[in-house]
């Protein structure tokens, strides 16, 4: 019946409308700024205050949103980088790949550069007050204070920690002092920090997406769409355990190297590690020559079991090469073991390597159930 529309009570809505607005600047006058400027507003009226207040519904933030989205999807693909850094040189020993590590730290460097855009506005953009979301779109809090609070109290420190500069640091003070056992620090060093670092860069992904959500209404449209997200985290996840995998097996080939040094022999855990002394020390060249430790922890010796890591030391990649080789190399062999669950799998009983191949069968389970959840279309 036309008499009972929704257009009937349109007057009815613009009395509340009004009532509201009414509320809100009746608030503020007994509630007055000391600064003379109102701490709320309505959308409708937050362009006629001269302050650099964003519209959390402006489709400026939309779009910057899906953009800091995309850069959080590049943030997560490029740390693993740092796991190419080691590598085995051709004169047996374990470096850095120098130009790798220039090339990951300038381009980390750039992506959090563009993320520092998103904290900037994080203290510029404006928040529906909790009290008014009874009345539907409800005021929006505009004090700066106030907006910064908000934010230091919920996504801040997350947003900070991920973005300090700890593997450039790490990998640049390599850089200037390269003697033999900073490389064994870098390493050390690069594998946590990028670990620890790597869960608050992978979390930071969520407030962006709800964000996405609040301004755009809705994040993912279609179930094939939402097929297609959970197949790009599949495939972040694929290149993500390749590289780890990858790192991994220089430590076992590292671990190989140092069962395997005796005194006895003439060996010294400072030549496991590339150093430009190395080719001045008469006593490292007899060594290098005689010793019998590279033909033992090459991979096709059974004098150690490598497990899961032996394909690796066989195929040649952790020699200095092609970077697209090994990284799609890499990158075939997560998502090989990730699709599988990990059933090709022949371990060693080394627990670091059990726990790994572990963690790979459940990451792969979990990462193929929503996946073929969400290609059901409706």
């Amino acid at each position: 019946m036309p008499g009972f529309g929704y257009d009937s009570f349109n007057p009815l809505r613009s009395f509340m409308s009004g009532l509201r607005k009414s509320s809100g600047r009746l608030k503020s006058l007994r509630h007055p700024n000391p600064s003379g400027a109102p701490k709320t507003a309505f959308a409708e009226d937050l362009k006629s205050f001269k302050k650099n207040i964003f519209d959390p519904q402006q489709k400026f933030l939309l779009r910057m949103n899906r953009f800091f989205f995309l850069s959080c999807i590049f943030a997560v693909a490029v740390d693993p980088l740092f796991f190419f850094l080691p590598i085995i040189d051709n004169s047996n020993c374990i470096g850095i790949d120098k130009k790798l590590a220039v090339t990951s730290t300038v381009v980390r460097t750039i992506i959090d550069s563009v993320y520092l855009i998103r904290v900037f506005l994080q203290f510029r953009t404006a928040y529906v007050a909790p009290s008014s979301r009874v009345f539907g779109s409800g005021e929006l809090v505009i004090d700066p204070t106030l907006i910064a609070m908000r934010y230091i109290k919920s996504y801040f420190l997350m947003d900070f920690f991920a973005l300090l500069p700890l593997p450039q640091i790490v990998v640049w003070r390599y850089l200037h002092s390269s003697d033999g056992p900073d490389v064994l620090a870098t390493k050390d060093a690069l594998v946590w920090v990028v670990l620890c670092q790597y869960i608050p860069r992978l979390l930071r992904i969520f407030p962006v997406t709800k964000d996405l959500k609040r301004t755009a209404g809705v994040f993912i449209e279609t179930a094939w769409a939402g097929a297609g997200y959970y197949l790009l985290w599949f495939m972040l996840a694929g290149h993500n355990v390749g590289t780890l995998w990858y790192f991994l097996s220089i430590e076992r080939k590292d671990s190989c190297w140092l069962v395997n040094c005796h005194a006895t022999d003439g060996c010294e855990p400072s030549y496991l590690y590339c150093s430009e002394n190395h080719a001045s020390s008469d006593k490292y060249k007899n060594w290098s020559t005689s010793t019998p430790i590279f033909n033992q922890c090459n991979g096709t010796n059974d004098s150690f079991n490598f497990g899961i890591y032996q394909q690796a030391l066989v195929s040649g990649i952790l020699g200095p090469g092609n970077f697209v080789s090994k990284s799609c190399y890499c990158f075939w062999w997560g998502l090989q073991n990730l699709s599988t669950l990990g059933q090709g799998f022949v371990t060693s009983t080394y627990p670091w390597e059990v726990l790994f191949s572990i963690a790979i069968c459940i990451l792969g389970l979990i990462l193929f159930a929503l996946l073929i959840g969400n290609m059901q279309v409706e």
